[in-house]
């Protein structure tokens, strides 16, 4: 009995193995047909007409953004090259109207309507000596030709601003010689007669030493000259004045 027991046990376990065999196989043949079916309905599903659609939309969308990042990197040059454009006016007119404001502060110190202050010279006319041999006490005194003189070069020089005896010119101004004193503007002032004059002193001095020039001119009138230059020299304007 024993050796009957002995003799049906490999055969068990035979059939056992075998039927495990089968079970591997029918497995690996189920999951081999599973893939194939996989990967056959991916390449259906990728050749699909929905999935072809979406795909050709996905292209269009693409290329329509692509064609309004270009626009929008046109609009972005444009912007930036006007921003430029208005920084380099806006530089120019910063510029401009600094010396507009220049200008218009040296027209109002021409006119005498502000102030005036800064570096020139001072010139002093006075009446010639006496001469007993003159019958004519006009061949050495001071008139209105001698100052306008002096006044004409000053200009031509660039004086900025002119003083007579502490009257501030206007470019109007007149002038008149009445005996020994001469009327600016309504005014009388005697001679001595000092004339004032803001600029640069060299260049004013220079006009007037011209050889038979002012200076010239004068001394041989009978007329004294004398000149200064000065650091300083300050006017008032014709509103405080009036």
């Amino acid at each position: 009995m024993k050796n009957n027991q002995r003799n049906n046990r490999p055969s068990f376990f035979q059939r056992k193995y075998f039927i495990m065999l089968i079970v591997c196989i029918m497995i690996g043949f189920i999951i081999g047909i599973s893939y194939n079916l996989t990967k056959d309905n991916k390449k259906l599903s990728s050749r699909s007409p929905i999935y072809l659609q979406q795909q050709e939309t996905y292209r269009e969308e693409l290329i329509t953004q692509q064609e309004r990042n270009k626009e929008l990197a046109d609009e972005l040059n444009h912007l930036q090259q006007t921003i430029r454009s208005y920084e380099k006016n806006l530089t120019a007119n910063a510029e401009q109207h600094e010396d507009l404001v220049a200008e218009a502060e040296r027209l109002r110190l021409l006119l005498g309507d502000i102030a005036g202050q800064g570096q020139g010279i001072r010139l002093t006319l006075a009446d010639g000596a006496y001469d007993p041999n003159s019958t004519n006490p006009n061949d050495y005194i001071v008139h209105e030709s001698h100052i306008f003189k002096v006044l004409t070069e000053l200009k031509i020089a660039g004086a900025e601003a002119i003083a007579i005896n502490g009257q501030r010119l206007k470019t109007n101004s007149y002038i008149s010689c009445n005996g020994p004193v001469i009327t600016i503007d309504g005014k009388q002032s005697p001679a001595p007669f000092v004339i004032e004059a803001i600029g640069e002193p060299n260049t004013l001095i220079a006009s007037l030493e011209i050889p038979g020039g002012v200076f010239d001119q004068l001394l041989n009138e009978q007329i004294n000259v004398t000149f200064e230059k000065s650091n300083l020299i300050s006017m008032p304007s014709n509103t405080a004045e009036s």
